[in-house]
């Protein structure tokens, strides 16, 4: 047998069980040991997926399959450990208990061996629902070399959990005086802005904790909202030993000799993953009042490439293969349409722009979607929505014997947009990309069925501010594409004349972040008013936020790049009492 290990951190689609098999077969001829993601049998996440029973009969069909081909290869000179799902079933059939596991896949067949302790219930995570947790450490032996299992969340121990993998295994290996020469996890871990930092530094952790090395195996993929990066990895203690790419599958090896041991050392964990950080407000308090955390060159790079491959993934997993973005001379919808160019540049023909001005918009905006498409070399069409607006307005003063005026007139114009855009959507089969950003889903400045609409929204995870860092670097990494005076002219939706975003809001800077503080669910109006903002418009700013969650109830699927974001991982009540938040 072997002594090379290799980490597979792979990219397949949920339920392509057949997809997972066949890789296996493939990898397995070569020799060694082959380490692979957690649920790489089913894809992650599940949610309800899991609970039925069509699902459950096929995966396990496949897995009697794959069972007996192994059995038939007695010359098979390698093993893997594999995530996967346990059934078992009531006298119906029916699943009534699932375990997420790692099986040992060999020429011996499929063997179980350790279930999933710390089952995450917090934000995007509800695996409580799902799984039964398991309650035994596992020691793995492989060549002359043992190791201790983990899948994913059992490295990180908290108070949230009721017990401590980490500790268990300690207190196993010391009691019982065993060697332990590395510690395997096999993760479905989703990305966010901060997330790789963590991993690191909680997995030097524990393997100073044990004096051995940590092997951590993640899963490549966009799952709707979620992304999971992969930049699976191996520490002794701060050294570095291998590190694999960010948001692309990947396979290397290493050879089991060249793992070393030494001393354990008394680690005290910080706990940076669960519960007691996720929320921890990003906010720099060092400034009055407090500002948000400024994107570095770094962040802005990883923000780009996640974006790139959010858009890419749930496109190709979707079927689209035509793109298409409502332009208005802004910065929002110019940063999408630049993504899109970024994520599809071998194909620009796949992407179209439509600019459908008012009587309100502003010559300018003309100009800058003209010549941002000219950059990009994307096809602009050109749809005024002058006339339609006066037609509408007129019929409806005819029928309803009133004229409308104000916000109504505004949201007319809106959903008009809306309404042509789709158009052009069912016309070509495009998929539609949303240009909304976070602080504007945070405080409601958007049009219900107007310009809330589309499939996907690319910035609904990026405040305003951090809108304007990003397009800033990628103009300095790509010689401009997006006109400067659309980074320098003040934000506006044109919908009335002379309009601003900063009649209606406070300045973005100061926006965001009592938006972060709110939304981190740390700060209430006291603490706010203790960071330097002002009170009244701390007040305004929560009313706003409170009185929007309907709308946010009813967007697209926003591309998750933060700890703490709208949609999947976030839950309030439409209906509820809410003089609480001006406490």
């Amino acid at each position: 047998m072997s002594d090379r290990v290799f980490l597979h951190q792979t990219h397949l689609t949920i339920g392509d069980f057949a997809g997972a098999i066949l890789r296996l077969k493939k990898d397995l001829l070569t020799p060694g040991l082959h380490l692979y993601p957690e649920l790489f049998l089913t894809g992650y996440p599940l949610q309800d997926l899991v609970l039925k029973k069509p699902f459950a009969d096929s995966y396990e069909r496949h897995l009697s399959e794959l069972n007996s081909w192994l059995k038939s290869q007695k010359n098979l000179d390698a093993i893997a450990l594999v995530g996967g799902l346990r059934y078992s079933r009531t006298a119906h059939g029916v699943p009534d208990k699932i375990e997420n596991v790692i099986y040992e896949i060999s020429s011996q067949g499929i063997r179980w061996l350790y279930t999933k302790r710390l089952l995450p219930n917090y934000d995007i995570f509800d695996e409580q629902k799902y799984f039964k947790a398991g309650s035994e450490t596992c020691l793995y032996s492989y060549q002359d070399k043992t190791f201790g299992l983990l899948i994913c969340e059992d490295m990180w121990p908290s108070t949230f959990h009721q017990m401590d993998p980490c500790l268990d295994l300690k207190t196993k290996v010391t009691t019982e005086s065993l060697k332990l020469d590395g510690i395997i996890n096999l993760s479905a871990s989703p990305f966010d802005l901060q997330k790789s930092e963590k991993r690191l530094k909680r997995a030097s952790e524990i393997s100073q904790q044990f004096g051995v090395p940590f092997i951590y195996v993640n899963r490549v993929g966009g799952e709707d909202e979620i992304l999971f990066d992969g930049s699976s990895f191996i520490v002794h203690g701060e050294k570095s030993l291998l590190q694999l790419s960010s948001f692309k599958e990947e396979s290397e090896s290493f050879q089991l000799m060249n793992l070393e041991i030494s001393t354990p050392q008394y680690v005290d964990p910080k706990y940076e993953q669960t519960w007691e950080s996720l929320f921890q407000p990003r906010l720099d308090t060092q400034t009055s009042p407090a500002k948000l955390h400024h994107l570095s060159t770094i962040d802005c790079e990883k923000l780009l490439q996640a974006l790139i491959f959010g858009i890419k993934e749930y496109s190709r997993k979707n079927g689209f293969k035509k793109y298409l973005v409502a332009l208005s001379g802004g910065m929002d919808s110019a940063l999408v349409l630049t993504l899109l160019k970024l994520a599809f540049r071998e194909n620009p023909e796949q992407i179209e722009a439509i600019y459908m001005p008012s009587q309100f918009s502003s010559s300018l905006s003309t100009k800058l979607s003209e010549e941002l498409c000219q950059n990009l070399n994307i096809k602009l069409h050109y749809f005024p929505i002058k006339f339609l607006h006066a037609n509408i307005k007129n019929t409806f003063h005819q029928t309803f014997m009133e004229p409308f005026a104000g916000l109504t007139d505004e949201n007319v114009q809106s959903r008009l947009r809306g309404m042509l855009l789709y158009t052009r959507s069912n016309q070509t089969g495009a998929m539609v990309l949303n240009t909304s950003n976070k602080s504007e889903l945070a405080v409601g400045y958007s049009t219900q069925y107007g310009d809330s609409v589309g499939a996907l929204s690319p910035l609904g995870d990026l405040y305003k501010s951090e809108v304007y860092a990003l397009a800033a670097y990628i103009n300095h990494r790509f010689n401009q594409p997006i006109p400067a005076e659309i980074l320098s002219r003040g934000p506006s939706a044109e919908l009335r004349e002379n309009q601003l975003d900063q009649d209606s809001l406070p300045p973005y800077e100061r926006l965001d972040a009592i938006l972060e503080g709110i939304l981190s669910y740390r700060l209430g109006k006291k603490e706010l008013v203790e960071l330097g903002f002002d009170e009244n418009e701390i007040a305004k700013v929560l009313q706003l936020y409170t009185r929007s969650e309907y709308k946010r109830a009813q967007f697209c699927p926003i591309i998750k790049v933060q700890s703490k974001s709208f949609g999947f991982g976030y839950r309030i009540p439409l209906s509820k009492i809410s003089t609480f938040h001006f406490e």
